[in-house]
C-alpha cells in the first residue's frame, strides 16, 4: 500500500495475500472486525499459489462440511460478491459433470447424491446420453453414468481475490503489499510481535495464511505445521474450431479414472488438469525461496504422459492441437489432505489458514468459518477435520513429505468409506501392535496411533475391504459384536487421549471447564463435555478421581491438543499441573457377560457390584502390575477400561486372554465399538462437534443448572434449530449408509444422517441423524436417501439394545441366579 505507513498496532494482522489471507480479511470485516484487521503480502495480491489456479468449483462433494463451504462459494462467485463490491470476479456458470466408469464409482456418485440432497443442491445422476447432450465432443466409452451439478462452474482466481480485497477494504481492513514479515514471535504478555520490511506490527492475533510459505513461517514461532508443496500440472491448447460457434460454453468435465483430473473450456481452448497417480513431484522441503513470485516451473511431461495422452483421446478434437500454456505451480498439501483451518497447537491466538490445496474452491467458506471462530468462540461447521491440531509431534518434516506424495497420488481417486492411508506408517504403534498384528489385526492411524479396526479370521484376507457397500470385514465385524455381546471381548485402547490435572486448584479449574458435576469422591468416575463461550461442544470426556487433587481424563485420541489447550488457555490463577500422559500409558477395554468371570482370574479385587461399583475407580493388581481399572463401558455391557504404563500393557493383555480362554475371548476393534455404542445409543464425536449445543445434541441429561461453567447460558437455550434425533432405518440389500445422508418428512428434507451403521446384534441400519425438532418425536415415520433411494425410518425413544441399561450394572448374584 504505497505512501500508508504500517500502524504499530493492530487486533488482527493476516500474513499472506492469496485467496485464503485476503479470504479471511473479507469475512473477519463481515463480522465487525475490519477496522482493527491488517494483512500483510510480500508482494502483490494472488503472487503465490492463487493466481495459477485453475479456479473450477463444485457441488460434486461427500463431505458435508466443505459442503456447506462450497455452495456458499458459488453463491459468492455467482453475483453477491460482484454485487456488493463492484468489482468483476468473472464467473462461468457452466455447470459440470463427473463421470463413473465403475460399479465402486456409481456407489460413490450415489453416496454424493444423498449428501447433495441433505444440502439443498440442485444435483442429478444421469446417464451417458445425458453428458453426451451437453458435451458431444467427449468420448465415453466405458462410461456407466456421471453426476450433474449444473450450478458449479469456474472463476477467475486473481478477480475473485481482488474483489474480496475491495470488500475488505471497504469495511476498514488495511492492506500493505509489498510487505515481506520477516519473523513472528509472542511477547510475554501473549500478544504477537510481527516483524516486516516495513516495521513491526503488534497485535493480539496473528494468522499464518502464507500458502507454501506456511510451513516456515510457522518454524518463526517454534510451530510444526505439517504441509509440503507438490506441483501440479495443466495445460491449455491452441484455439479450437469445434468452440468458435457454440452459444454456451461446456461443462466442466472430472474424470477420476482415465484422466485423473479435469478437462473444461478456456475461452475458445481446451484446459486439461492432471494429478498423476505415480511419481507425485513434492519442491521445497526446507523452504520455498523468498525471492518466487508468479512462480511456475518447466513442465515435466514424462511425469504426466500417460494421463496426458488419455485425455486427448476422451477429448479427440484436442488431438491434433499443439500446447499453448504450460501451468506447472506448486501447492499446499497436509498429509491428510484437509486444510489446516483454525488454531495452532500449543499457543493462544496463533491462527492457521493455509495447507488449502484447493483455494479456490473451498477457500471463502472456510475463511468464513474460521472468521467466526475468532470473533465469536466457534464456527458453524463442523471444523473438526481441518483443525491444525489433528497432528502431533510425531508429524515430522520426513513423514510429512511421505503423506503429501500419498495424498496428491489420492486427489482423484474413489473416496471409500474408511479408506486407510497406509503410506509412513507405523509412527506410533503400541504394546501390542506387533502381537495384535500377528492375529490378524487390521489397524488404522488415529492422532499417530495404531488402533486395531478389525480381525482377520476364517479365511478372509488381513487387508483392507474398499466398498460403499458391505464388505467381508463387515462379517468379522458381526463375529466381534456376538463374542462381546455373548461372551468377552478385549480390545487395545491405547489410542485414548489421557490427560493428568493435578494440584490444589485442579477441581476448582475443572469445575468451571464442565457442564456435569464433578466427581466427588476418590474413585468416583464422571461423563461429561467441556463447551465454548458459544455454548458448544469443545469435546467429550471421562474424568476419574484419581486422588484429592488429582484427576485423570480420557476423551477421544484426536481431541488431545484440543483438550491440553482448553485446559491451558481456560486457566486462570489456579495453582495446577497439566499432563499429557497419552504416550506413555496404555489401555484396554474388557466388555461382555464373562467380563468379570475373566478379571477376576487375574486379580484378588472384589468385582461384585458391593465391591466394585458401576462408574468407579480402583487401583488393582494384575500379572505383577498395578493396574487403574475403570468399571465403565462404551459397549454397553458388563466391563472395565484398564490404564497402565507401557511396559506393563503386554503382560496384562497376555494374563487377560489367558484367563479368557475359558470362556471364549475374542479381540475386538474400533468398528466393533462403533457398531456397539450406536446400538446402545451412545453419541460420539460424529455427534458431539462444535456445531452444536448440549440441547441439540440430546445430551443435557449430562449438564447441571446448580453450577456456574463456561458456555451454560448458551448451552440452555431450549431454542433450538435442529435437534440429534436416534433413528432405525430399514435395510435393504448391502448397503447401509454413512454419514451426510438427507432425511425426510413427508417428501420435504429436515435434515441429515451424523453417524450410520448397521447394528448387528438388532439386525437394523441405526442412525444419528440432525433433523427439525417437529420431526424428532419418538415413533415419528421419516424416510432416509441411501444410494439415491429413500428408505423407510422412524425416531427411537431409546435405545435400541438393552434400553434399560442394565446389563452394565450386572452383579455376580445375578450371574448366577
Amino acid at each position: 500500500m504505497s505512501g500508508k505507513i504500517l500502524p504499530t498496532h493492530a487486533r488482527v494482522v493476516i500474513v499472506g495475500g492469496g485467496v485464503m489471507g485476503v479470504g479471511l480479511a473479507y469475512h473477519l470485516a463481515n463480522e465487525g472486525w475490519g477496522a482493527d484487521t491488517v494483512l500483510l503480502e510480500k508482494a502483490e495480491l494472488t503472487s503465490g499459489s492463487t493466481w495459477h489456479a485453475a479456479g473450477q468449483i463444485t457441488h460434486s462433494t461427500s463431505s458435508f462440511g466443505l459442503g456447506k463451504c462450497v455452495d456458499y462459494n458459488i453463491g459468492l462467485y455467482s453475483g453477491a460478491l460482484e454485487s456488493e463490491t463492484g468489482q468483476p470476479v468473472t464467473w462461468h456458470g457452466c455447470g459440470s459433470f463427473r463421470l463413473a466408469y465403475t460399479e465402486d464409482e456409481m456407489d460413490w456418485l450415489h453416496h454424493t447424491l444423498s449428501v447433495g440432497r441433505s444440502l439443498g443442491f440442485n444435483i442429478e445422476l444421469v446417464g451417458p446420453e445425458k453428458v453426451a447432450e451437453l458435451h458431444p465432443f467427449y468420448n465415453l466409452d466405458g462410461v456407466l453414468g456421471a453426476l450433474h451439478t449444473p450450478d458449479d462452474g469456474h472463476v477467475d482466481p486473481t478477480n475473485v481475490t481482488m474483489a474480496m480485497a475491495a470488500g475488505a477494504r471497504q469495511k476498514g481492513v488495511q492492506i500493505f503489499r509489498n510487505c515481506r514479515a520477516t519473523n513472528i514471535t509472542q511477547a510475554e504478555n501473549g500478544e504477537w510481535v510481527v516483524e516486516t520490511e516495513m516495521g513491526t506490527i503488534t497485535c493480539e492475533h496473528v494468522v499464518n495464511a502464507g500458502g507454501t510459505y506456511a510451513r516456515q513461517m510457522g518454524e518463526w514461532s517454534g510451530l510444526q505445521l505439517p504441509m509440503t508443496s507438490m506441483t501440479h500440472h495443466y495445460f491449455v491448447t491452441e484455439p479450437v474450431p469445434e468452440f468458435q460457434n457454440l452459444d454456451k460454453e461446456l461443462p466442466v468435465i472430472r474424470d477420476d479414472r482415465k484422466v485423473s483430473g479435469y478437462i473444461r473450456m478456456e475461452q475458445q481452448r481446451g484446459l486439461i488438469g492432471i494429478y498423476e497417480k505415480e511419481n507425485p513431484n513434492s519442491v521445497w522441503h526446507d523452504h520455498c525461496p523468498w525471492e518466487y513470485e508468479n512462480w511456475l516451473f518447466d513442465a515435466d511431461y514424462d511425469r504426466v504422459m500417460p494421463w496426458l495422452a488419455e485425455s486427448l483421446n476422451r477429448m479427440p478434437i484436442f488431438a491434433n492441437l499443439g500446447i499453448q500454456r504450460e501451468v506447472h505451480g506448486a501447492i499446499s498439501h497436509p498429509p491428510d489432505g484437509n486444510p489446516l483451518i483454525g488454531p495452532a497447537p500449543g499457543v493462544r491466538n496463533y491462527w492457521c489458514c493455509c495447507g488449502t490445496q484447493i483455494g479456490i474452491g473451498w477457500g471463502p467458506g472456510l475463511t468464513r468459518e474460521l472468521a467466526r471462530w475468532m470473533v465469536h468462540g466457534a464456527a458453524d461447521i463442523s471444523m473438526r477435520e481441518f483443525d491444525p491440531r489433528r497432528f502431533g509431534s510425531y508429524a515430522t518434516r520426513d513423514w510429512q513429505v511421505i503423506k503429501a506424495e500419498e495424498d496428491y497420488c489420492l486427489r482423484h481417486e474413489i473416496p471409500f468409506p474408511h479408506f486407510n492411508r497406509l503410506a509412513g506408517r507405523p509412527i506410533k504403534p503400541s504394546p501390542l501392535y506387533e502381537l495384535l498384528k500377528s492375529k490378524g489385526a487390521v489397524h488404522e492411524e488415529i492422532y499417530g496411533f495404531e488402533r486395531p479396526r478389525w480381525f482377520a479370521r476364517d479365511g478372509v484376507k488381513q487387508r483392507d475391504h474398499y466398498s460403499f457397500r458391505r464388505t467381508p470385514a463387515d462379517d468379522m465385524v458381526a463375529v466381534e459384536v456376538k463374542a462381546v455381546r455373548e461372551r468377552v471381548g478385549i480390545m487395545d485402547v491405547t489410542a485414548f487421549t489421557k490427560v493428568e490435572v493435578s494440584g490444589p486448584d485442579a477441581y476448582a479449574l475443572l469445575d468451571r471447564l464442565t457442564a456435569n458435576r464433578m466427581p466427588q469422591k476418590v474413585g468416583s468416575i464422571t461423563l461429561t463435555h467441556m463447551l465454548n463461550r458459544r455454548g458448544r461442544i469443545e469435546l467429550e470426556t471421562t474424568i476419574v478421581r484419581m486422588a484429592e487433587d488429582r484427576f485423570y481424563l480420557v476423551c477421544a485420541a484426536f481431541f488431545e491438543q484440543r483438550l491440553l489447550d482448553h485446559l491451558t488457555q481456560q486457566c486462570a490463577e489456579e495453582d495446577v499441573q497439566i499432563a499429557a500422559l497419552s504416550a506413555e500409558w496404555s489401555a484396554l477395554s474388557l466388555n461382555g457377560p464373562r467380563s468379570r468371570d475373566v478379571l477376576a482370574r487375574c486379580t484378588d479385587a472384589d468385582l461384585t457390584n458391593a465391591g466394585f461399583r458401576w462408574l468407579c475407580a480402583q487401583e488393582i493388581t494384575i500379572a505383577g502390575h498395578k493396574v487403574w481399572a475403570f468399571r465403565m463401558s462404551y459397549a454397553g455391557e458388563l466391563g472395565w477400561e484398564l490404564h497402565m504404563p507401557n511396559t506393563a500393557c503386554l503382560d496384562v493383555y497376555n494374563a487377560l486372554w489367558a484367563a479368557g480362554e475359558l470362556h471364549g475371548i475374542t479381540d475386538y476393534g474400533s468398528f466393533a465399538m462403533n457398531v456397539m455404542r450406536m446400538e446402545k445409543g451412545f453419541k460420539g464425536a460424529g455427534e458431539l462437534t462444535n456445531e452444536v449445543t448440549l440441547a441439540e445434541a440430546d445430551v443435557l441429561r449430562f449438564a447441571r443448572t446448580d453450577k456456574v461453567y463456561l458456555g451454560r447460558d448458551k448451552t440452555l437455550n431450549t431454542d433450538l434449530p435442529w435437534v440429534c434425533a436416534y433413528l432405525e432405518i430399514e435395510p435393504d440389500g448391502e448397503i447401509d449408509g454413512h454419514g451426510g445422508e438427507a432425511v425426510m418428512l413427508d417428501g420435504r428434507g429436515v435434515g441429515s444422517t451424523a453417524s450410520v451403521v448397521y447394528g448387528h446384534t438388532v439386525g437394523k441400519i441405526l442412525a444419528f441423524a440432525y433433523i427439525r425438532p417437529e420431526a424428532a418425536t419418538p415413533e415419528t415415520a421419516l424416510q432416509v436417501v441411501i444410494h439415491g433411494s429413500p428408505r423407510a425410518a422412524r425416531v427411537l425413544g431409546e435405545p435400541a439394545y438393552d434400553p434399560q441399561s442394565l446389563l452394565p450394572r450386572t452383579d455376580t448374584a445375578m450371574e448366577t441366579a
